[in-house]
């Protein structure tokens, strides 16, 4: 998961100075950072990043509190004080020796325009929450595999920052070029405000890179933060693949899906990690709901009607500023440790706590036999597809390529992903089901690959109304809800036509080289080099088995606890595969129903009037498609 902030004052360094680095706690005043990281047992901060080259300093190098100072509060080199006195001894007057020092455009230049200068972008990188149990609660082997998994799923994001989206622009624009180096300042923390298990990792992203000027001498620029700022959910979902995966793949571990805010995305978490522990670690999550209650029933009051998805997130906002508690002074990770643990076996009792990650294992291997590691890239292609026009209308490869990393650690539940497999899935969508929106302008420079916009013609379902469980209101389904209604109908088709050809080929007929042909893991038609290979099998499934194996794994084959649902919670009812067929069937009904309607022809009337008449023409030329005619284009 990854959150964003931004770094604009000058004075911004020493926020993070005097807290971030100190453990989102209060540095005492006069204190050096470095003692006080020391005596508090916190962890410095270390650089990351392609960037530090040109800087002269070394990946995982400390940060200083001096080098904070100079990179993000005067935007000059880490080491500009020694730079800045060799060119004084040289007899440089002090103005030159300290533009000499400055990177890029210098604040105070920004400043004098009345405009505020962005220092700096904070990506803050979170695993889920259960694996925050599992790290606080575990034993020491497991807490290296999942800080390791963490730091090089952080690493891998930032790099496919670097390599895919980190652009440096000047001229107001019109010049722009790939600057595949960043310069990355990260700190990490341990706990949240009210001293639970909250492991996660704050990376400052300078807002300066280094490119080539036209007669090729390195020049410093301002990055593309609004391209960064489009591209965050991409990265957040690569970060959960990589450290999900990883996790998974080391411990012999599996995920399930959580729903943690009713009609939203579900969390993967890890199988076997109660939902007692999960609450017992996000403990601001409670609060935040019962906060966004009352928040609810004052905008029914003042507004006469339920909130809507937006105004949901709105009021979700609110009320997480008004849950924000006040920051504390950390405390080192060994005494965290010992605290967790007794919290815990206090609340919970030995049994649940000492076998926790026995249970995790069990509920893994049971998940892992039923999963087949099979990735059908057409259906995966029609449920990408499906779920980002559904939620978006408009949309670019960015967000398909989220989706698709969503889709694979969904469906995969864990286990290792092909490298390039998302990227694949995102152009397989685009090109089967993408329909362009986005035309060249004459004599404009053409846009960008990650400009250009689709939209795609799938029958979108009517909202409809879902009961409150527990004494809550009722709440209109929201865009994902409706997208996973009209995910379900095509991928059904799909797998219908699938199973008639496949009865058809294991005819008598058919000859055994029929059956032995194409590629089991993904589209045959295409045959990707993406497949997990299986050498141990000794004999090709029949297209037959391959359709049933498939249609068993996109239903996501878990162990009889988990087989009610897509989630772990027993009062999303909705999410349940018979719930959702149900859904499809009525979506289906309703439109064959309006179809009809449309299509039959009014009665004969009165001959009327030439203005009735010519209005009657002009609506009908106006009409807006019906829902099993499509969509349309949007505007």
């Amino acid at each position: 998961m990854l959150s964003v902030a931004k770094v604009q004052r000058r004075n911004a360094w020493r926020y993070y100075v005097r807290g971030v680095a100190f453990g989102d706690g209060r540095r005492p005043v006069g204190q050096p950072l470095k003692d006080a990281q020391e005596a508090a047992g916190l962890p410095p901060g270390r650089w990351l990043g392609r960037g530090l080259a040109a800087l002269g300093l070394t990946a995982g190098a400390e940060v200083s509190e001096r080098q904070m100072e100079l990179v993000f509060g005067q935007g000059r080199h880490p080491d500009a004080d020694r730079i800045e006195q060799h060119l004084l001894d040289d007899g440089a007057d002090a103005a030159t020796a300290r533009r000499a020092t400055v990177l890029g455009q210098p604040i105070e230049e920004i400043e004098a325009r009345k405009q505020t200068p962005l220092i700096a972008l904070d990506f803050t990188f979170r695993p889920q929450a259960s694996l925050h149990v599992l790290w606080a609660l575990g034993d020491a082997h497991t807490r290296r595999v999942i800080e390791r998994a963490h730091e090089r799923a952080i690493d891998r994001a930032l790099r496919w920052l670097e390599d895919e989206v980190a652009e440096t622009r000047w001229s107001s624009g019109h010049g722009r070029a790939k600057t595949p180096a960043l310069v990355v300042a990260a700190w990490r923390h341990f706990e949240n405000r009210d001293g639970f298990p909250l492991l996660h990792e704050h990376c400052l992203i300078l807002n300066r890179v280094q490119r080539l000027d036209a007669d090729g001498d390195p020049v410093w620029g301002a990055l593309d933060t609004y391209r960064l700022y489009r591209h965050v959910v991409a990265a957040g979902t690569l970060y959960t693949l990589a450290i999900t995966t990883e996790v998974c793949e080391e411990l012999g571990l599996a995920t399930v899906p959580r729903e943690v805010t009713p009609g939203l995305r579900p969390v993967m978490e890890i199988a076997g990690v109660d939902s007692e522990l999960i609450d017992w670690s996000a403990t601001r999550r409670q609060q935040i709901e019962d906060v966004l209650e009352g928040l609810t029933y004052k905008y029914a009051q003042k507004h006469g009607r339920l909130p809507g998805e937006k105004a949901r997130e709105g009021l979700g906002w609110w009320a997480a500023q008004d849950t924000r508690r006040e920051k504390k002074t950390p405390r080192p990770l060994e005494q965290l440790l010992v605290w967790w643990k007794a919290s815990a076996l206090l609340k919970f009792g030995q049994q649940m706590v000492d076998g926790l990650l026995q249970r995790c294992r069990a509920a893994g291997a049971a998940i892992r036999a039923r999963v087949d590691p099979h990735v059908d890239v057409v259906l995966a292609a029609v449920d990408v597809a499906a779920v980002v026009f559904t939620v978006r209308g408009r949309f670019a490869r960015r967000h398909v390529l989220a989706e698709a990393r969503r889709h694979l650690l969904e469906t995969l539940r864990g286990r290792e992903v092909t490298r390039g497999l998302d990227d694949y899935i995102a152009s397989r969508a685009l090109s089967d089901h993408g329909r362009q929106t986005t035309d060249p302008q004459p004599g404009r420079r053409a846009p960008a690959a990650d400009q250009i916009f689709y939209t795609a013609d799938f029958p979108e379902p009517d909202p409809w109304f879902i009961a409150g469980a527990g004494g809550k209101p009722p709440r209109e389904s929201s865009r994902y809800e409706r997208a996973r209604v009209a995910s379900l109908a095509v991928r059904n088709a799909i797998r219908a036509a699938r199973t008639t050809a496949a009865g058809q080929a294991d005819a008598p007929a058919a000859t055994s080289a029929a059956a032995h042909t194409g590629e089991q893991h993904h589209d045959p038609a295409s045959a990707p080099p993406h497949a997990v290979d299986h050498p141990g099998r000794d004999a090709t499934p029949t297209p037959a088995q391959r359709a049933a194996a498939i249609h068993g794994h996109q239903q996501a084959a878990m162990p009889e606890e988990y087989l009610g649902g897509r989630t772990t919670d027993a009062g999303t009812w909705l999410r349940t595969p018979k719930n959702l067929e149900r859904l499809a069937a009525f979506t289906r009904a309703a439109d064959a129903r309006r179809r009809a309607y449309e299509d039959r022809k009014p009665p004969a009337g009165p001959e009327a009037p030439a203005a009735d008449g010519r209005r009657q023409e002009h609506e009908q030329q106006n009409r807006q498609p019906g829902h099993g005619q499509g969509p349309g284009p949007r505007p």
